[in-house]
């Protein structure tokens, strides 16, 4: 990836990811982002479900979010330059000193002009692709949005051109005196966990679990 003057790392430049095959690992692995965009005279940013399309129509690949369509934040944001930031914890730091108390980190910032998806195809294909998202292979198990329920749904696309990241990993970095010390240094790991499905209370009496959910679940 090369940065733009917009992505450029300036600080922890020795955390700076530059392989975008990392990136979109990255972006594949995270369920939430953060999407910010300034609502009048002042930022604001919400967490949102997302999806990559690293073929898509945009420069770079495309990023997609969506939302109601009565949702001011998603109006702001149509030909703004938006910021979408996505990240994941993987460890505690615990460092012999307070200045070296860290987090293990893989973090992701694009910067891009929004679009509204108006094309129906790309909508419903961008759709799919959050869905998939949460659960590989949802969406083709689903019945077709309604007109209703797509005239509610907006999508904003967002390019990959400009795109950053950052990792850490590893234990703490400490002062050779600190270590001498003889206090313990180290990190605890941390890691997503996804527990079994639960069923809604109104499904038919012995329906069973489909693949893709159960397979979300493994």
């Amino acid at each position: 990836m090369e940065p733009t003057d917009r992505t450029r790392i300036r600080r922890g430049r020795h955390r700076a990811v530059a392989d975008r095959s990392d990136l979109l690992a990255l972006l594949d692995d995270a369920l939430v982002a953060h999407l910010g965009v300034v609502v009048g005279d002042h930022p604001v940013v919400l967490p949102t479900a997302f999806a990559v399309d690293a073929d898509g129509p945009d420069e770079g690949g495309t990023l997609y979010v969506h939302g109601s369509v009565a949702a001011r934040w998603l109006h702001e944001s149509a030909g703004a330059t938006v910021c979408v930031t996505v990240t994941e914890l993987d460890g505690l730091v615990a460092g012999r000193s307070t200045f070296h108390h860290s987090m293990n980190y893989r973090s992701a910032v694009v910067i891009g002009r929004a679009r509204v998806v108006e094309e129906p195809a790309e909508r419903q294909h961008a759709l799919d692709l959050i869905v998939d998202h949460m659960i590989p292979g949802r969406a083709a198990t689903l019945r077709p949005s309604t007109r209703k329920e797509l005239a509610a749904t907006a999508v904003l696309a967002v390019p990959l051109t400009e795109a950053s990241m950052k990792a850490r990993a590893g234990g703490p970095v400490d002062e050779p005196a600190d270590v001498a010390a003889g206090v313990w240094g180290g990190h605890v790991p941390v890691r997503r966990v996804i527990d079994a499905p639960v069923p809604a209370n109104d499904n038919p009496a012995g329906l069973d679990v489909p693949p893709d959910v159960r397979s979300r679940a493994s």
